[in-house]
């Protein structure tokens, strides 16, 4: 129906960026009830079903973010310019790296995989330089807008490598060579420029008042770049034939598992202040909640593999429901939401 907008060009013109989290969600779900079917066999046909599901969502989400760029230039550059809305413009294309995924683990086609992949890492490796370039060059930019969006950017270059290095045996001569440069300059940037907005992001929550209600759910983005790296992490380690001693990398990723599980429980925690004592109002930074999440369960997964201690692959099976529960509360919003156009009535 979309009844609250005015016209059905305003569905193109307030399409905010931020759309291709639900992709980027369901996507890492889809992977996640597949590991897990280990447990639960039906879990694989939910797998199926949400990767069906997701690649219809991108297209659908596909057409208006790009018409939007052709009739409403100035309103989609003013969003890449925004100090807040900017850090989702990488979104669609680490939604394609999600697709890449998906395809590789549920689909079991490579082929499709490899397009997905290659148009993500090129999207990914520009909007990484566009986003913070004005970031940089701004002068309006204050405390205020520092919020854990604006880990999005290196997320996405932390998970160029998990598709990446499952395809880097696929390739050979100089597209193998390019791929490998690609996966690495991916976690290397995305580790680091990581650690510089951790920083500050940490500074911003002690040192300046709450995020307000509306980006409350960003707090979950941090279990991002840690769930996304941990797997990039393994996968590079286990594809790469020039490294002959892995334990060194599996610890790391231990470590840094161990990092998530403290991070997990301050976003739960921060949650529930936010419900019981502030208020949690739906809007499309419930996405935040998904994608983080699920990259997080699905590194808890491997990092059991690697270590096979129970107790971690319980946190994370424990986590998948959670998970599940957010994505089908996040995704039932939504949908009414947009079925009554609020979503584009502009922000």
């Amino acid at each position: 129906m979309l009844e609250a907008c005015e016209s059905k060009w305003d569905i193109v013109k307030n399409f905010i960026p931020s759309w291709f989290a639900a992709v980027m969600g369901t996507g890492i779900l889809a992977i996640s009830s597949w590991m897990y079917s280990v447990y639960i066999p039906v879990l694989k046909y939910v797998a199926v079903g949400l990767f069906y599901l997701n690649i219809i969502m991108f297209f659908a989400f596909l057409i208006p973010w790009t018409l939007r760029w052709i009739l409403f230039p100035k309103d989609a550059l003013a969003d890449l310019e925004h100090p807040v809305l900017s850090s989702f413009y990488p979104t669609v294309a680490v939604a394609m790296l999600v697709l890449a995924s998906d395809f590789i683990i549920i689909g079991h086609n490579i082929d499709i995989a490899k397009y997905f992949w290659a148009f993500g890492a090129v999207g990914m490796l520009l909007f990484n330089l566009i986003v913070p370039y004005y970031m940089f060059k701004s002068d309006s930019i204050k405390l205020d807008h520092v919020n854990p969006g604006w880990y999005i950017p290196p997320v996405g270059l932390l998970v160029v490598p998990i598709a990446g290095s499952l395809i880097i045996p696929h390739l050979t001569g100089i597209w193998h060579e390019l791929a490998v440069f690609i996966n690495y300059y991916g976690w290397g940037s995305g580790f680091f420029l990581y650690l510089a907005l951790l920083a500050i992001v940490i500074y911003r929550f002690i040192l300046h008042h709450p995020l307000p209600s509306a980006l409350a759910p960003t707090i979950w983005i941090n279990l991002g770049p840690i769930g996304a790296g941990i797997i990039a992490l393994i996968n590079l380690v286990n594809h790469s034939p020039f490294i002959s001693v892995k334990e060194p990398f599996y610890i790391f990723s231990l470590l840094f598992w161990g990092f998530g599980v403290w991070w997990a429980l301050m976003a739960i925690i921060m949650t529930i202040h936010y419900v019981k004592k502030l208020k949690l109002p739906y809007g499309m930074p419930w996405w935040a909640f998904i994608f983080p999440l699920g990259a997080y369960v699905a590194s808890s997964h491997m990092v059991y593999g690697i270590f096979q201690y129970s107790i971690i692959d319980y946190i994370g099976f424990a986590l998948y429901w959670l998970l599940f529960g957010l994505w089908a509360i996040t995704f039932i919003k939504t949908a009414i939401a947009t079925y009554h156009g609020y979503p584009f009535k502009g922000h």
